[in-house]
C-alpha cells in the first residue's frame, strides 16, 4: 500500500530498499558497488528507462548500468509510485563506465541526440515528470561539463528551428534503483517497449 502526507500529497517511501537485481544479465558485472577504481558514474533521464538502459550497456567502456529513480523526494519509491508523479522522481538510468575508453563527452553527445530534450513533462507520447529530461552528475567536472554541453546543443537546436531545452542538469542527490523486473529490461523482452527518438540534430561535442 501506497501511503502519503497529507501536507503535500508524496508518497513517503520506505527505509528499506525495494528488491531489485544483483548481477547486470549483459554485461555480467555487479549492479552494487564498489565498481573498478577509476571508474565514474552518471546519471541519465531519457523517458522510459528500458530504452536508455539498452541503449547505453551496448557503449564500449561502459562497465554496467542500472535502471532507477532520482530527483525526487520520495524514499526508495516503487515504480507504481514513480508513475503517480507525485514523488518527484524522474526514471534514469545509472552508468558507470571507464573515462580512458570513453570519455563523457562521448556519453553526453549520445544523451542529447538520442531523446528529444525539449519536450519538458513528457518524451514522446510518455507523459508525466517521470519521463522528464534529466543529467544528474556525480562529480564538478561532470557537472561543468553537462552544463557546456547543453549550451552547444541548444545552438544547434537554433540553428534547426527547434525549441528549449528543457533538461534538468544538477549534482545527484540519491540513485534509487528499480524493481529487478526493470533491470535490463529490453534484454529480458527483445520486443518490448522502447520509446527512444531523437529531435535529428547533431550534438557538436564529443
Amino acid at each position: 500500500m501506497t501511503l502519503f502526507s497529507k501536507a503535500r500529497s508524496v508518497p513517503l517511501g520506505r527505509v528499506t530498499p525495494i528488491e531489485t537485481s544483483s548481477t547486470h544479465t549483459v554485461t555480467g558485472h555487479s549492479l552494487h558497488p564498489p565498481f573498478p577504481e577509476g571508474h565514474e558514474e552518471i546519471v541519465l533521464g531519457m523517458g522510459c528507462f528500458w530504452g536508455v538502459e539498452r541503449l547505453f550497456w551496448q557503449v564500449p567502456g561502459v562497465y554496467v548500468t542500472a535502471a532507477g529513480y532520482a530527483g525526487g523526494e520520495t524514499q526508495n519509491p516503487t515504480y507504481q509510485e514513480t508513475c503517480t508523479g507525485l514523488t518527484g522522481h524522474t526514471e534514469v538510468v545509472k552508468v558507470v563506465y571507464d573515462p580512458n575508453i570513453v570519455s563523457l563527452d562521448s556519453l553526453l553527445q549520445i544523451f542529447w541526440e538520442q531523446h528529444d530534450p525539449t519536450q519538458g513533462n513528457r518524451q514522446g507520447n510518455d507523459v508525466g515528470s517521470q519521463y522528464r529530461s534529466a543529467i544528474f552528475t556525480t562529480t564538478d567536472s561532470q557537472l561543468i561539463a553537462a552544463e557546456k554541453s547543453a549550451d552547444a546543443y541548444q545552438k544547434a537546436l537554433d540553428s534547426a528551428g527547434r525549441g528549449a531545452i528543457t533538461t534538468e542538469i544538477e549534482p545527484l542527490n540519491v540513485f534509487y534503483y528499480a524493481e529487478a523486473y526493470h533491470q535490463q529490461y529490453l534484454e529480458k523482452n527483445p520486443s518490448g517497449y522502447c520509446g527512444l527518438k531523437g529531435t535529428g540534430v547533431t550534438c557538436p561535442i564529443g
